[in-house]
């Protein structure tokens, strides 16, 4: 596989929140692959995608972006896409999802996330959480992605 150098990845908009992003050489661009209020359902996301790229035989460059004393900070992500063989969640301390419920939770708000960013919506007060995480609880996730695709195609 040849290496190229890649543009460091642009800081996320927004209040900060767990961010993943991923390069796509082709474009010579980032965009958004995974978003959560926490590590963990990210981290699990990472994992997953990176297994999938390599398993295609493509070379998976992500960052991960979070909170760090209120402000965003790039973490360190070689653990969460190099070990990625085993498909369940890495260890993340307290946050890490302990069931298939709570795997899947975070992805419904996941989905929600990236619906919600990609119709211009980053900077989300208390209440706006809470509204995300109701639907979350509330809705399976087919609903969850209809409602993401609707927020995305509002934006057009």
């Amino acid at each position: 596989m040849e290496t190229t150098t890649r543009p460091a990845s642009p800081q996320p908009t927004g209040a900060p929140r767990w961010v993943a992003q991923f390069y796509r050489p082709s474009s010579a661009s980032w965009g958004v692959c995974a978003e959560a209020s926490q590590r963990a359902p990210v981290q699990y996301a990472l994992g997953e995608m990176a297994h999938t790229v390599r398993a295609r035989g493509g070379d998976f460059a992500v960052d991960l972006w979070g909170p760090k004393d209120g402000g965003w900070q790039r973490f360190d992500v070689s653990t969460a896409t190099t070990n990625a063989t085993t498909p369940k969640p890495p260890s993340a301390g307290p946050e890490e999802p302990r069931t298939l419920t709570d795997r899947m939770s975070g992805r419904r708000q996941q989905v929600l996330m990236a619906g919600l960013g990609k119709a211009g919506l980053y900077d989300l007060a208390p209440d706006d959480h809470a509204a995300v995480q109701a639907l979350v609880e509330r809705l399976d996730e087919t609903t969850v992605r209809k409602v993401a695709q609707w927020l995305s195609a509002g934006r057009a």
